[in-house]
């Protein structure tokens, strides 16, 4: 009887821990940007671009009249803020949108979805944008930002080119590699959060894969991804680089060294030589 009673609280204590890791997921602690666009010299619209399910998303605009459009998404967990840098030395060229990711920074959502409704958020972006008379695009996103611009990519033929940095190949998998410290007991713990995101979302949000995307795109894609990234492992861009393998204008830069989110010295004039090519 004790041996059922302590199986019992083992397998409670399991299925709790995996609840808590999945609402910490997609509920994380937000970080907060302390930047603003007239710190550089940007002058932005503020607006807000509503969801297919009526979140409420919070967006800066730089319009420049006649310039091919960008759309910039930031990474897990910050906000818009985080691409000002890009964002302005970009903005000289281009119309600039920078989109707070729902959940994230001004935009409403009760939680992140890791890429699942997120794509969809950008199709509204970019309706968007169309309604302001800019009828193709331009992408760039930070991690799970790169990951939302292939996954729509793969969905609107508006979207022109995608250069993403740092963004992982399957959800499904780098939850094994966050959980590996568990064993083989990973794999009914990712299953267990599988099953949370059916029962609070209706779907499997776990099974958002960018590399599947990737396989289907023949734009230009440019990928970033530095080989000691601590968050997402490089073999997630080896993975991304051989869906592309097909696509004659898809690219990876392999930096030697770099932690997760550290863009290398020239970053922003490379991602406007790129956009510039490929983007009307």
């Amino acid at each position: 009887m004790k041996i059922l009673v302590a199986a019992a609280v083992l397998v409670g204590g399991f299925v709790l821990l995996s609840l808590v890791s999945f609402w910490l997921a997609v509920r994380p602690p937000r970080i907060a940007i302390p930047l603003r666009p007239d710190e550089f010299r940007l002058a932005v619209e503020e607006v807000t671009i509503t969801a297919g399910d009526g979140v409420k998303l919070a967006a800066w605009l730089a319009a420049r009249p006649g310039a091919p459009a960008l759309v910039l998404l930031h990474g897990y967990p910050a906000e818009k803020a985080d691409v000002l840098p890009i964002a302005a030395a970009l903005a000289p060229r281009f119309t600039v949108l920078l989109l707070d990711q729902r959940y994230f920074g001004a935009s409403g959502g009760r939680a992140t979805t890791i890429g699942f409704r997120e794509r969809g958020d950008l199709r509204h972006a970019i309706d968007y944008l169309a309604a302001r008379g800019f009828g193709e695009v331009g992408v760039f996103g930070l991690s799970l930002g790169g990951a939302v611009a292939l996954l729509a990519a793969a969905e609107d033929d508006r979207i022109r080119a995608v250069a993403a940095y740092a963004p992982f190949a399957d959800l499904r998998s780098l939850g094994y590699e966050l959980y590996g410290w568990l064993g083989m007991l990973k794999y009914p713990f990712v299953a267990l959060l599988r099953g949370w995101s059916l029962l609070f979302f209706g779907h499997d949000i776990t099974a958002v894969s960018p590399e599947r995307a990737a396989a289907r795109l023949s734009i230009p894609v440019l990928l970033v991804a530095s080989r000691t990234d601590e968050q997402i492992p490089f073999a997630h861009a080896e993975r991304l680089r051989r869906a592309l393998a097909r696509n004659p204008r898809a690219e990876l830069v392999a930096l030697d060294r770099g932690r997760h989110g550290e863009l290398p010295t020239g970053f922003e004039a490379r991602l406007a030589e790129f956009f510039l090519l490929y983007v009307r």
